[in-house]
């Protein structure tokens, strides 16, 4: 900027700012700057012309009284009026009152716009920066319609100087962030990506934020910057602190531009060039390697900027998730930085090492770090390091530490803080469930959590452990002997009691023989809790009564006493009252054998996931719970039998059946997708796909169908996953109908304005082939919640493609539009059907026209495991078919396509030839066009 002569000192201005600080008082203050205002406004309304001078001071003099909080209603013009000067002061004062006081919807937009586009094209380099500020500053979407366009000649321009790059990078950025539908970059794309090799580093610092920013958006637009911004770390890492002297801060060289390079690259998947990828690789060990070295500063920001690159290539490793050796060197980093002095390190390195756990390379390695973690957890005086630390601590959590982990968190328990203690309670029964080797030791460690922090317990927990109690015939005896135990003591929560009514009264005969746990002992022991209870739990006692007179004839008279007494037939609470008059006349009334048909033994729950996962995901936000972590929940836990979310309520006792409750709790349980951006297999290969995990890449369409072809074997899962949203699935169909279940979630902290889904069928598909209905959803979703829209489908007959799902909605003022495909394929409307050996072949011979066969051989892309290859046939919706083919290697399956018009029979034979790695596929069909749809959908 050019220098202020001497004589640009505003005298004036400085006089006026020394009487009013001057002021003794308030009143001192506003009549003077009343004064002041009169003079300004007599000055700008007299006849006599005011020289550029004098208006620059009487703007400043309107500037400083606004800054003071008093209301500005004139002087714009003569603001404006500045800008047209040639004075850099007189032009700079103008666009400081500009930036400040004018706003968007101003009469004066258009003058401004004019000075600006005047200064712009002035080639005066002083002067296009001040009015990239002002425009920056501004940032309206009149401004961006008006110099969208122009702002990127400029910042391409090769006779542009670097001050003005830098200013037109941030000035773009800027309006992007705004109004992005306006800032197109088009044909300037490639030239703005070549600025990272700018020989400027203020402009490749620049031009980097205005990069990641757009990336995020349009990644593959931008996809040539890796190797741009590979190649400019590299030069700045191998770099001595010498080389770089007008960007090093406290010896460290450009830590700011290092940090934004390991940001943009966290953008993309590791880069597909080997050379590339093995020049970040060495950057990446560079930097690990120099955060070993001796400090050469004691200065504090000498290792901040040290560790604040550090931190950000550990991010990039852990986001590549690809190269072990690089796991675990991150891992022994953070490790040491566990009992770093600084609270900010801890606390950072707790959180990094979070998401190493989850990792398979790096998972051992923080294991052993967990006595140092269980330290922080007991000594830290920081209650978010502490958080963290539990955080860590659930993640490296396996089957060989399990006991160990949980016995400190309940440990903790007792001493935490009240902030966390409903998140650590849902962690403890997680792993508790997950890992649970000894149902023993399940049990106990729920009711000694119950014991602990009750209060914080959630109806998911100890429904959970009733649902597990009932599904496993080996710890029923154990659980009510143990509840026994625990309703002992002069002081037992609520919940306690819940879980003692329900577990006694469906398994207290177990306990029944010892005297001290006879039937009457139970009774008085559970009645004597009544009077401290909520109307709920008194009424789940009730239910439990009525089941004692069912185990224990003995407790009849008793129990019909308790029934029968005024407090009970007369309760204020109707709920109370029906059931004690209910339960009063079935105990009467009914006999013996009826009794014990209402009353029976509940039956084993339905095998569900755990909807206390989606408790704590929903406790802690997006992303809280993660994928790793649910998938090994399903692979080692899986021998725990899951349960319904229906209530423990024993009303529902007395009932065999539960309704089914919605899916919707446990969607966040669901296994998540591949990032955006992954490759998606192409149309032709599809029948491959269904033996395979992935198939080969294709470019990217408009229509995402990603997540597509997971589905043809399953129904339920995470369709769609980005920054922002989460689009998850479940399904059921029975002959030709079908519902399913669509689960939005929003993953950010803000909230989703104008959200809108439609269901669109396209060609055929939407006049006569599927018919569809929906349920709207809300249009606005706050942030970290989650909504469920329905979706009935019905098959008239056989179909090709797939419907399309349409998402738009704003977030923070920029509007999203995504297309997906709905995983609504043919095969989903298969019935099993069950053939002996001698009909599946006579059927198959009778099915022998051109139009009713179809074959095809292809490569297996994996091993031809037969459990896998069993599986994903059964997936498909047919009945496979053992001891039919001679070729005991084959593969048999028989079906039918249930649709409202026909029924389409399919039989199928699937020929591996493992020395090969070939698979041959052959179907026959009732309908002549059904083998060319079938072979679509697969």
């Amino acid at each position: 900027m050019p220098a202020v002569s001497k004589g640009d000192g505003m005298r004036g201005l400085a006089v006026f700012i020394s009487d009013i600080r001057n002021c003794k008082s308030k009143e001192a203050e506003i009549k003077r700057i009343n004064k002041e205002l009169a003079n300004i406004r007599s000055k700008f309304k007299g006849d006599k012309a005011l020289d550029g001078y004098s208006k620059k001071k009487y703007v400043c003099k309107l500037l400083f009284i606004f800054l003071l909080g008093h209301d500005i209603d004139f002087g714009h013009m003569e603001a404006v009026n500045l800008l047209s000067s040639n004075k850099y002061t007189e032009k700079q004062i103008g666009y400081l009152f500009i930036s400040v006081l004018v706003n968007s919807n101003s009469e004066l937009i258009r003058l401004i716009n004019n000075a600006i586009k005047n200064d712009l094209s002035s080639r005066n380099p002083t002067f296009m920066c001040l009015a990239l500020h002002c425009i920056a500053n501004v940032g309206s979407r009149e401004m961006a319609e008006a110099f969208a366009s122009e702002i990127p000649r400029i910042l391409v321009a090769g006779d542009t100087m670097d001050s003005v790059k830098q200013s037109a990078a941030l000035c773009l950025l800027r309006l992007y962030k705004t109004s992005p539908d306006l800032v197109l970059m088009g044909e300037w794309t490639s030239r703005v990506v070549h600025l990272l090799n700018d020989q400027h580093m203020g402009v490749v610092t620049a031009a980097i934020s205005l990069i990641t920013c757009l990336s995020q958006k349009n990644p593959d637009e931008f996809k040539t910057c890796v190797s741009l911004a590979v190649s400019r770390l590299s030069r700045i890492v191998s770099s001595a602190s010498t080389d770089l002297q007008d960007y090093t801060y406290y010896f460290v060289p450009a830590p700011w531009l290092s940090c934004k390079l390991l940001r943009l690259l966290q953008c993309y998947p590791p880069p597909e060039d080997g050379a590339v990828k093995g020049r970040l690789v060495e950057c990446l060990e560079t930097i690990l390697n120099k955060a070993q070295e001796p400090p050469k500063s004691k200065k504090v920001q000498h290792s901040n900027a040290k560790n604040a690159i550090l931190f950000e290539a550990i991010s990039l490793i852990i986001h590549y998730d690809s190269e072990p050796n690089l796991l675990v060197r991150a891992c022994n980093q953070l490790g040491q930085f566990l009992q770093h002095r600084e609270t900010n390190l801890r606390y950072l390195a707790l959180e990094s090492m979070c998401t190493l756990a989850s990792s398979e390379f790096s998972h051992e390695a923080v294991k052993t770090h967990i006595e140092t973690v269980i330290n922080a957890l007991k000594t830290e005086r920081d209650v978010s390091v502490r958080q963290r630390a539990a955080d860590l601590l659930y993640a490296m959590c396996d089957r060989s530490n399990a006991k160990q982990i949980v016995a400190e968190m309940l440990s903790y328990l007792e001493t935490a803080d009240y902030s966390i203690r409903e998140e650590m309670v849902l962690k403890v029964a997680i792993l508790a469930e997950k890992y649970a080797v000894d149902y023993s030791w399940y049990v106990d460690t729920i009711l000694n959590l119950i014991r602990i922090a009750g209060d914080y317990v959630s109806e998911e927990v100890w429904y959970r452990v009733i649902q597990i109690v009932i599904n496993r015939d080996d710890v029923q005896g154990y659980a009510a002997k143990t509840v026994f135990e625990a309703l002992q003591a002069p002081a037992c929560h609520e919940n306690m009691v819940k879980v003692g009514g329900y577990i006694l009264g469906e398994f207290g005969n177990l306990i029944a023989g010892d005297p001290r746990s006879s039937p009457l002992v139970q009774f008085n022991l559970l009645h004597s809790k009544f009077h401290l209870c909520s109307v709920p739990t008194r009424a789940l006692l009730l239910s439990a009564y009525i089941k004692f007179i069912n185990l224990f004839p003995e407790t009849k008279s008793t129990i019909q006493e308790v029934l029968r007494s005024d407090s009970q037939i007369r309760n204020s609470d109707v709920e109370l009252q029906q059931r004690a008059v209910e339960y009063l006349k079935l105990s009467s009334i009914a006999s013996t054998d009826v009794l014990a048909t209402v009353l029976e033994e509940m039956p084993p729950f339905p095998e569900r996931e755990s909807s206390i996962l989606a408790k704590l995901k929903k406790k802690k936000g997006p992303g809280a719970v993660s994928v790793s972590e649910l998938e090994e929940g399903k692979r080692e836990g899986g021998e725990l039998n899951g349960g319904s979310d229906r209530g423990a309520d024993t009303a529902a006792m007395a009932a065999s059946n539960a309704s089914t409750p919605s899916p919707q709790a446990d969607l966040l349980g669901l296994r998540s997708t591949a990032p955006v951006g992954s490759a998606a297999p192409s149309a032709g290969s599809l029948l491959v796909d269904v033996f395979s995990e992935a198939g080969p890449a294709t470019p990217s369409a408009a229509v995402n169908d990603d997540g597509f072809l997971r589905f043809v074997c399953k129904n339920n899962g995470v369709l769609f996953e980005n920054q922002l949203l989460q689009i998850g699935i479940k399904s059921e169909y029975r002959q030709n109908l079908g519902r399913m279940y669509l689960f939005y979630g929003n993953k950010t902290s803000v909230q989703f304005a104008s959200f809108t889904t439609t269901v669109s069928c396209p060609g055929d598909l939407q006049s006569h082939i599927l018919y569809m209905q929906e349920h709207f959803v809300e249009p606005l979703v706050e942030g970290g919640a989650q909504v469920q829209q329905v979706l009935n489908i019905e098959c008239l007959t056989d179909f090709c493609d797939a419907p399309l799902l349409n998402i738009k909605f704003r977030y923070g003022g920029a509007l999203q539009n995504l297309t997906l495909k709905l995983p609504v394929t043919i095969n989903k409307f298969f019935q099993p059907t069950e053939m002996a050996s001698h009909d599946f072949f006579q059927r198959w011979k009778q099915l022998s026209q051109p139009q009713q066969e179809a074959q095809k051989i292809f490569k297996a892309n994996h091993s031809m495991d037969t459990e896998v290859l069993k599986a994903k046939l059964l997936g498909l919706g047919t009945a496979l078919l053992d001891n039919v083919d001679p070729n005991p290697e084959n593969y048999v399956c028989a079906g039918v396509i249930q649709t409202k018009n026909q029924q389409v029979g399919c039989l199928l034979r699937l020929e591996p030839n493992a020395q090969a790695q070939v698979l041959s596929h052959t179907h026959t069909h009732t309908h002549t066009h059904t083998h060319t749809n079938l072979y679509s959908c697969l």
